[in-house]
């Protein structure tokens, strides 16, 4: 179906209220949200990694109020079970009859939105349980596919420094999340502006913006942004320069263990559209790509035991790719 200019704009027009939306509870971390916001229009799922006290959990619970969609919480812990998350079969009995027969009860993976707390601090028969819900929509259970409600949107988080008693996700698990967001401290200013709005009596009331329908039409015209070949080849070339074995960077062969699939070009150029499409264009520029590049790369790129010792991160190796990979001429 056709989507008219006035509803095209009153649709982009709801993405800059939920910004604004989530800000009256959120001081600061403006790159973080565009980052959400851009995942949740381009489909995918992110990793939200920061120390304690980042307000993770709360920038997803006021991001999920701002949305008109079923929301719910999962904790991850070291007992957590597959079953925990996917539900499980239950033995009920037709009281008419007297039959018995096993009914799937659905567990709390069967939301719009989920909000996956701590995902490092659960076995990896649990995280794996997540593997095919977020690539395939859908889970099965005792040889029965269930259809995920949809738009279906997981916001994982993971603290960096405790490391006792948690399971790293493996690279194949991180590659399913679309982007991987680090949350940084805030500045000077926007910690004494949350010192002063969060220990007072008065709570900011989040009001519920846009439905999942709505979300549906954004995600679909996300894919009709337009992107010229030129930035679609800088993408291709930008990705498989950070493959040791066929890149011509030399900070690459120095530093980097094994670069990104396929997979990070899909989603450089999805969130490059999704960028566009929430700064009001409709075509991809190369600011679009450079911006996103980071949030992309940082999980599919990993850097070799040399580069862990000398504390050279995926983001740096990002900024040499950048650099070092030619711009298409006609480029914006």
């Amino acid at each position: 179906m056709e989507i008219s200019t006035d509803n095209l704009n009153n649709l982009i027009q709801k993405i800059t209220s939920l910004k604004t939306e989530i800000q009256k509870v959120i001081v600061g971390q403006d790159e973080i949200i565009d980052e959400m916001l851009i995942a949740l229009m381009a489909g995918g799922h992110c990793l939200l990694e920061g120390v304690p006290g980042l307000a993770k959990t709360l920038m997803v619970r006021t991001m999920a109020q701002a949305l008109d969609l079923s929301f719910r919480r999962i904790q991850f812990t070291p007992d957590l079970m597959p079953t925990d998350i996917i539900g499980t079969e239950i033995l009920e009995e037709d009281h008419s009859t007297g039959k018995r027969f096993f009914k799937f009860n659905k567990g709390p993976l069967f939301a719009n939105i989920i909000l996956a707390d701590e995902v490092n601090r659960t076995p990896p028969k649990t995280q794996s349980a997540l593997l095919e819900a977020m690539q395939e929509f859908e889970v099965t259970y005792a040889g029965q596919t269930y259809p995920l409600d949809r738009p279906f949107f997981i916001l994982a988080t993971q603290n960096p420094i405790e490391q006792a008693g948690t399971y790293p996700l493996p690279e194949a698990q991180l590659d399913r999340f679309l982007l991987y967001i680090k949350i940084g401290y805030p500045s000077a200013a926007e910690e004494t502006k949350i010192l002063s709005s969060t220990t007072g009596a008065k709570q900011a009331k989040v009001n519920a913006i846009i439905g999942a329908e709505e979300i549906k039409q954004l995600q679909k015209l996300t894919r009709e942004v337009s992107i010229s070949d030129d930035l679609i080849s800088f993408t291709s070339e930008l990705v498989r320069a950070t493959r040791p074995e066929t890149t011509t960077v030399p900070f690459v062969k120095e530093w980097v263990r094994w670069g990104a699939g396929p997979r990070a070009g899909q989603a450089l150029i999805l969130t490059a559209k999704a960028r566009a499409l929430f700064k009001g264009r409709y075509a991809v520029v190369m600011e679009d790509i450079q911006t996103m590049a980071y949030p992309v790369l940082r999980h599919r790129v990993l850097m070799n035991f040399k580069a862990d010792a000398e504390n050279i991160t995926a983001d740096k190796a990002t900024d040499e790719l950048l650099k070092a990979v030619s711009r298409p001429k006609n480029s914006i």
